[in-house]
């Protein structure tokens, strides 16, 4: 089976747009990333779209009435947080089955303000005082590290202020501000041990990728900034014995994560940089050890070294993150792929980390009574 590339990736600065609609937002990131190929509509075969919200369906097809209408397989997929990364990951196996040569995936989201995961309709009764919000449910896996390795709350709040000082480097982050460590402790409580600025923000935004096979590549001399995507894993939470109330994404991503590392030969150790799924705070510690950057119970002594911030052995989510860059749900897993493939092929301005070759993103979605998805990719400077 051919080796697949990304020749074109791009995203929109990630705010809060109202007045534009779904469609619209996808479609320009979806020309973005052909412009940056150097591609048009007419040379791809099929397209994946991933949109989660209540943008009336069919969003793929729409995008198309915008920037061309060709008659080409246009397929919608919605799974949690990991629905761009789903959409990436099925026009990954249809260039890799040697189906299509040419391929394009979408990510798209509109959000309001408010609750992740409450929906329009708010959270359930239950939720406002229990576990059945992704605030209480994420911040319930904060104190578990914390009981079980005594991980402290400023561990936790240094995640803030690395991410939002990343953030001040990417003009396509929503925030571009320092946030100081007294700023992000003093911040209004939203589920202890998470404070405001310790949660993502929900954002409007989109993002897209141009896939091809290595054959097509190479007869469209497009190698030279091709990313060669080593692994492109998905899982589900396993089966266990006892399990959790709650949706266990530890288990989920480190299922994907072995995988992931198996599938490109190589390991956690040979990594460059990671765009992790830091929809808040403690999550961005609890995922360096399910990813194996470092040892059960030592990711809040890796947070303290400095090590995962940019200028370190392995920067974490150098765009800024999901804290500060924002988390449009659907558009979150293929943004991630974008700020990745702008590190490889040096073209990440201030933020660049220096001689990137191998670079991880990672994503989970999921929620009380829904299970879980991740989505791991590993991409590679050619």
């Amino acid at each position: 089976m051919s080796d697949v590339y990304i020749v074109g990736t791009d995203m929109i600065r990630f705010g809060r747009l109202p007045e534009r609609t779904v469609p619209s937002l996808a479609a320009e990131s979806a020309l973005l990333a052909l412009d940056d190929a150097g591609l048009g509509i007419r040379d791809v075969e099929a397209l994946y779209c991933g949109n989660l919200g209540q943008a009336g369906g069919m969003v793929a097809q729409r995008i198309l009435a915008e920037i061309g209408q060709t008659g080409i397989p246009a397929t919608n997929v919605a799974n949690a947080c990991a629905t761009g990364a789903t959409a990436f990951h099925n026009a990954w196996m249809s260039v890799k089955a040697g189906a299509y040569d040419t391929v394009l995936a979408v990510g798209v989201e509109q959000m309001g303000k408010g609750l992740l995961g409450g929906g329009r309709s708010g959270p359930s009764p239950e939720g406002l005082i229990g576990s059945n919000t992704m605030p209480a449910m994420f911040a319930q896996i904060g104190v578990e590290h914390m009981r079980k390795h005594g991980t402290t709350v400023e561990q936790f709040a240094k995640v803030s202020v690395k991410n939002h000082h990343h953030a001040t480097l990417n003009p396509k982050s929503m925030y571009r501000r320092e946030t100081p460590l007294e700023e992000v402790l003093g911040a209004e409580m939203i589920a202890w041990p998470n404070t405001k600025l310790m949660c993502s923000v929900n954002v409007d935004g989109s993002a897209a990728a141009v896939l091809m096979s290595e054959s097509k590549v190479r007869s469209l001399g497009l190698m030279d900034r091709a990313v060669r995507i080593r692994a492109s894993e998905m899982s589900s939470t396993p089966f266990a014995e006892r399990q959790l109330a709650m949706p266990d994404f530890s288990a989920a991503t480190r299922v994907a994560a072995e995988r992931a590392y198996e599938r490109a030969g190589v390991g956690p150790e040979d990594l460059d940089l990671v765009e992790l799924h830091d929809c808040f705070a403690t999550a961005e510690l609890v995922h360096y050890e399910n990813l194996g950057l470092c040892a059960d119970g030592e990711a809040g002594k890796l947070i303290d070294s400095g090590d995962t911030a940019l200028g370190g052995r392995i920067p974490v989510n150098v765009s800024g993150g999901l804290l500060s860059k924002g988390h449009p749900l659907g558009a979150t897993g293929i943004a991630n792929i974008y700020e990745i493939s702008t590190h490889l092929r040096g073209e990440a301005g201030d933020r660049q980390v220096a001689g990137a070759r191998l670079g991880l993103t990672h994503v989970v979605g999921g929620g009380p009574g829904m299970g879980t998805s991740c989505a791991i990719h590993i991409l590679e400077r050619v």
